[in-house]
């Protein structure tokens, strides 16, 4: 099924034009019926999906989907409303962001699907590195995976230059372990996509493809 429509698309590109409070009141109804109602239905189908792929996946859609207003307490851009829309579908949503799962952006033009961990605290990173250090015969095997690299690339994120004395005899043999984020990410700037039938089917075809990569950060958190 289509969860969107033109009137989706016409909403954002009108919203970038008009990002104030006054316009956005008095598109409100477009904003709940185009917008905010059928990105919760996808979020809610996704969801559904995780489950069945993996028991005790507990996230509500209230606790993935993104607010739409922008925090501007710190910003010098005061423009109060995001272009796009936006939820993580993990375990926990977005009150475990460190969970390896799905994150989503959708906005004209914009098609984006990421995995991995973005945001690992100390403890987390140290697991995760330690984990790549003594499975160098399983990360050889996930580079080698061609289906993820022709989707996602390679794993990214910023790069530690000083790292802590136990890892860096390690990291010069796997220049992964001075990573501190652990991210992959598609982006496609197909409107047609977005508005496609089969939008949940290719969402969780990419979620598939790097699953033994999420599987890999998973257990190392869990270690």
């Amino acid at each position: 099924m289509a969860y969107f429509d033109e009137n989706f698309l016409k909403f954002f590109k009108s919203l970038n034009k008009n990002n104030h409070k006054e316009w956005f009141n008095k598109n409100k109804s477009t904003y709940e019926a185009s917008v905010k109602k059928p990105f919760e239905k996808l979020v809610a189908d996704l969801i559904f999906k995780m489950q069945k792929l993996h028991p005790g996946f507990q996230c509500e859609v209230k606790d993935a989907v993104f607010r739409i207003n922008r925090d501007i307490r710190f910003s010098k851009d005061k423009t109060p409303y995001k272009t796009n829309v936006s939820a993580v579908i993990c375990h926990g949503g977005r009150k475990n962001m460190t969970n390896p799962g799905l994150y989503l952006e959708l906005a004209p033009g914009n098609l984006s699907i990421y995995g991995g961990v973005y945001q690992p605290d100390k403890e987390q990173l140290s697991k995760i590195r330690t984990a790549i250090a003594t499975s160098p015969k399983e990360i050889k095997k996930l580079k080698a995976d061609k289906k993820f690299s022709e989707t996602f690339g390679h794993i990214k994120g910023e790069v530690n230059k000083v790292l802590p004395p136990e890892f860096k005899e390690a990291a010069k043999v796997e220049s992964l372990i001075a990573n501190k984020q652990f991210y992959f990410n598609a982006t496609y700037n197909n409107d047609q996509l977005i508005l496609a039938d089969d939008l949940v089917p290719f969402i969780m075809k990419h979620y598939a493809i790097g699953l033994p990569w999420s599987n890999f950060l998973s257990n190392a958190l869990r270690g």
